[in-house]
């Protein structure tokens, strides 16, 4: 039963792990105490099941808090379908795209700090990215010819905002990413100062601002150089110093260590009706390029922690990252929903996606909720309105599985 699941103390695995008080998850409580069923939570663990039954995923790790409280912790199935090996609490996931908001709230505590603005353009950090064209198609590609285009001067330089909100047309489509295809895409002794001037040759899919489109990774990762040239330190230190220690995020990096290799979730595909091994699973990953788009390894209880930092408006256990503004600001729609590229009632904040119209795009989650996902399956959102933090950790991207999760914690809510 998923009730049984339900953790009022770390394992004895996680207290050696982990060094203090401070690293343990956030407190937890019975449903009923904070106005959810746990009959209802239970609901979670079926559906669950049901993908594990259908070989879609291996398994899962499911955390649902409410006013500061995890409520429901789940843990089915197994972390690799061959080995059997149990699926635990502690089990690490690559996080992929659930990077970007970590980012996000990096370029916040600068911009707090007036090292950045949001309309800075890019070039004031990174030179190569002054006066960059935009690409204007002239031909598709077919089978055996390439895709023709031509350039003209982009109206302006790239922003923060415009990387933040997906809106700058870098690296979002084949026009984009052509440039960096011909002379090779990133080396495995690149850093992100040595990778993104030879990013900056591309032409952008579009004028900035024009639309919607998601830059997978450049985009961030040129984000994640800007906190390293505004804070002076490289990526992976700020993290740690100023994100990760203060809440005690003890098992986010952008590398397992030793000690969780045997705890990594091996990561799958699902072509053709099946699940396929992913034989390049931690292509995201490195020990020396700290991406922004993608890269970041965690645990359910660590990013719960990260979550719920922000549904406290930018404070957890005393350490205070953002202002309530602050988090406003980022948590705001600043992109519409009525923006050529976006969701029906999808608008997108400054780095997380944001619902605008619950009822336009079918969503059983509050208006002014928001957060976002990664490529191999998870999926996290903070929930203002009803002060819910979810966090789905998965390693198959089983897209059906976000919004059936989050039917499954909304219907759960009973006062």
């Amino acid at each position: 039963m998923a009730y049984s699941r339900f953790i009022l103390c770390v394992t004895l695995g996680a207290l050696f792990a982990l060094p203090s008080l401070e690293a343990e998850p956030l407190p937890s409580t019975q449903p009923d105490t904070v106005g959810l069923s746990q009959q209802r939570l239970d609901r979670i663990h079926t559906l669950v099941q049901q993908h594990i039954d259908a070989n879609e995923i291996s398994g899962a790790v499911m955390l649902v808090a409410r006013k500061g409280q995890i409520a429901y912790v789940d843990v089915q199935g197994s972390m690799d379908v061959d080995t059997k090996q149990p699926m635990t609490r502690d089990s690490v996931f690559r996080m992929a795209s659930m990077t970007k908001p970590v980012i996000g709230t990096a370029i916040m505590m600068l911009l707090e700090e007036g090292k950045v603005h949001l309309n800075d353009p890019i070039s004031l950090f990174i030179p190569e990215f002054k006066n960059q064209q935009t690409a204007i198609l002239q031909e598709a590609a077919r089978e055996g010819t390439p895709i023709k285009f031509y350039t003209v001067p982009a109206v302006h330089d790239i922003t923060i905002k415009d990387l933040l909100t997906h809106t700058s047309g870098l690296s979002s489509g084949p026009m984009g990413q052509s440039v960096v295809a011909q002379e090779g895409r990133r080396r495995p002794e690149d850093t992100l100062a040595t990778y993104l001037p030879r990013v900056a040759k591309s032409p952008l899919e579009f004028q900035p601002g024009a639309r919607w489109m998601y830059s997978a990774s450049d985009g961030f990762d040129v984000l994640a150089r800007v906190v390293e040239i505004a804070s002076g330190q490289p990526l992976n230190e700020f993290l740690q110093q100023r994100i990760f220690a203060p809440l005690a995020m003890t098992e986010t990096s952008h590398w397992p260590t030793t000690a969780q290799e045997p705890r990594l979730v091996t990561a799958y595909a699902f072509t053709n009706g099946a699940m396929v091994k992913n034989q390049n699973s931690m292509s995201m990953s490195s020990k020396v390029y700290f991406a922004g788009g993608g890269g970041l390894v965690s645990t359910a209880d660590d990013y719960a922690k990260f979550a719920q930092m922000l549904a406290n408006g930018g404070e957890l256990n005393g350490k205070r990252l953002l202002s309530p503004r602050t988090v406003q600001l980022m948590s705001s729609v600043h992109i519409p929903a009525t923006l050529p590229g976006r969701t029906a009632g999808e608008g997108y904040g400054l780095s997380v996606r944001v619902i605008e119209d619950a009822i336009a795009g079918g969503h059983r989650i509050s208006d002014g909720s928001f957060g976002w996902s990664g490529a191999y399956g998870t999926h996290f959102w903070v929930d203002p309105k009803e002060e819910i933090i979810a966090v789905m950790m998965i390693q198959t991207p089983i897209r059906d599985m976000r919004p059936e999760f989050e039917n499954a914690v909304m219907q759960a809510i009973i006062e």
